[in-house]
């Protein structure tokens, strides 16, 4: 696996994990961590996806990542 596999890899598994407990009701919905790892993971696909110059999915990911962060930085007030 090269570089920006990798980093894409664990972005979108940081991802899914999230929406899998979830779903699962593992984590709160509103809670840190389901935002943190979105915030984490949706950061790590965008920036593979920067490193492969596939922009639909920098914007995507970039707007994933500012949407999570605000919502994290939510739960903090």
């Amino acid at each position: 696996m090269s570089y920006n596999e990798i980093v894409g890899t664990i972005g979108v598994g940081l991802i899914l994990a999230a929406f899998f407990c979830n779903t699962f009701r593992l984590i709160p919905r509103e809670g840190k961590l389901y935002f943190a790892l979105n915030v984490a993971g949706a950061a790590l696909a965008c920036y593979a996806s920067w490193l492969i110059q596939f922009w639909p999915f920098v914007i995507l990911e970039g707007i994933w990542t500012l949407v999570s962060f605000v919502g994290l930085m939510k739960r903090f007030r």
